[in-house]
């Protein structure tokens, strides 16, 4: 039997102890990475080093201010760098930073610094200044964030999946040959829910052989794979990428961004301004009015940087090893379904599955109050995506939207989603599987769970009734269900 390997990486709180309704206490097994990290402990330290020096950004002459938009900028072109895959070892192209660095990416492309994936997608949408009836493609497999904005300002056209959840580079192909041309290609470099990669390279060569720019969801790709150089716009998060202090990058030609009012109007955005009239600073300060994120920033770059020590070929080894064992393992449950494609397809350490009779939010439940076992639950912010693979009428779709529109989430369809990061070991799989063939088993026979568990009506999730420390009623934690998105 070949021996256990050791994780690339550890991250500030594994090892974690936590409650189980059974009185013990387990370590925590996160298999939630795909929503979000924990931090590098490189990360942590740059922190806690930077904190101290944190000051204003860009507008202030004190030495600490100087310090401070130094570590800001310096995280920028690096953020650049790696939009490009150059931090990871990937092959490096002609564009450089500002300070002589290689980048990857065109000599004319800027890096935005803004919060997350989600705002650096609308900030796009804002500036790409689309008509209404201009024709945007993107996929039914995409997240929401790379849905919803692009609905707001043109027609949206979708290249459809099949009932694995995949598509190839003929289906888009066609969705570009349609009339009126696309404007944009947007689409995601990996899915959040099945971890299928679509053939980037040959899907952005077909959209720039017709004149068509792509966008690029790198959200859930960056983490674990090095982003194609060749898409024309980047958007990423850090708090996918193990520095989980609220920063997101856009990356894009310069151009897209130097003429028109800002995604956001205030101060830092400006050179002047009087009481009717206002002149926009050059990019890309004229993209990220107020105080910025600075700490989130220096997060991001250690992160980064961490990645880059690692080395793609470290991480995606790891990744193989862990999305064999997982979908595999999955799959071998008697009463488990593995969504999305073929086991044999290369795909992140990701697995969406349902297990038969067992409601996806009380699996997800029982699996973190009887064994410590985090993971999500629901449709993972890819609503349409979901009925897809789950393969649903539209009887079904109009009988659950109904019961949601009149506030009842408790048949909100949905799977349970266990992903893997890069501190992930294969026991961390192991006892997923051991876990879901218990859960699995005991539906088959009719046995009860070991507590009775409550399901609530507004959000759909379910809850153990115990007395024990961590698990008592009055420790429930209110909020949105975790089937929305």
């Amino acid at each position: 039997m070949t021996p256990p390997v050791d994780p690339p990486a550890r991250l500030v709180g594994d090892g974690l102890d936590v409650p189980c309704v059974d009185g013990t206490e387990r370590r925590y097994v996160n298999l939630d990475a795909a929503a979000s990290t924990s931090a590098f402990p490189s990360v942590m330290a740059a922190v806690e080093q930077f904190v101290p020096m944190y000051s204003s950004v860009h507008r202030g002459a004190g030495y600490k201010s100087r310090l401070a938009t130094a570590a800001y900028e310096s995280a920028r072109a690096t953020a650049l760098a790696f939009a490009g895959g150059v931090s990871t070892g990937v092959p490096t192209g002609t564009g450089t930073t500002g300070s002589g660095t290689t980048t990857g990416r065109r000599d004319d492309d800027i890096a935005i610094l803004c919060r997350n994936t989600t705002e650096a997608l609308n900030h796009l949408v804002y500036r790409l200044r689309l008509e209404p009836d201009d024709v945007v493609l993107t996929t039914v497999v995409e997240h929401h964030a790379n849905l919803l904005p692009w609905g707001r300002v043109a027609v949206r056209r979708y290249v459809e999946c099949g009932a694995d959840g995949t598509f190839d580079t003929d289906d888009v192909i066609a969705g570009l040959d349609r009339n009126p041309r696309p404007r944009v290609l947007t689409l995601t470099g990996a899915s959040n829910v099945t971890g299928w990669l679509p053939p980037l390279s040959s899907i952005i060569d077909a959209a720039h052989d017709r004149g068509v720019p792509v966008v690029l969801d790198a959200a859930q790709l960056a983490p674990h794979r090095a982003i194609p150089a060749q898409a024309d716009y980047v958007a990423f998060s850090g708090h996918k990428l193990y520095a989980p202090f609220g920063a997101g990058v856009l990356v894009g030609p310069v151009a897209t961004f130097a003429d028109g009012d800002p995604f956001l109007a205030g101060g830092g955005a400006v050179d002047l301004v009087d009481l009717d009239e206002v002149w926009w600073t050059e990019p890309p300060e004229r993209e990220e009015a107020g105080s910025p994120n600075v700490i989130g920033a220096v997060a991001l770059e250690a992160a980064l940087e961490e990645l880059g020590r690692l080395g793609w070929d470290t991480i995606s080894a790891h990744e193989h090893t862990l999305a064999t064992r997982l979908r595999r393992g999955l799959a071998g449950i008697d009463g488990v379904k593995v969504l999305g494609p073929s086991l044999d397809t290369d795909t992140l350490a990701i697995a969406a599955f349902v297990v038969e009779g067992v409601d996806h939010a009380l699996v997800a439940a029982r699996l973190s109050a009887e064994w410590g076992i985090g993971v999500r639950h629901g449709c993972f912010c890819a609503h349409p995506y979901l009925i897809r693979l789950l393969g649903l009428s539209p009887a079904d779709v109009d009988a659950y939207r109904a019961q949601v529109r009149a506030g009842d989430h408790r048949f909100m369809p949905g799977a349970v989603r266990a992903s893997c990061g890069i501190s992930n070991r294969e026991s961390d799989v192991d006892a997923l599987l051991d876990a879901v063939s218990v859960i699995a088993t005991q539906a088959r026979s009719g046995e009860e769970p070991p507590v009775p568990y409550v399901q609530d009506t507004d959000t759909g999730d379910f809850w153990p009734v115990s007395d024990e420390p961590g698990w008592q009623g009055h420790e429930r934690e209110t909020g949105a269900s975790c089937a929305r998105g």
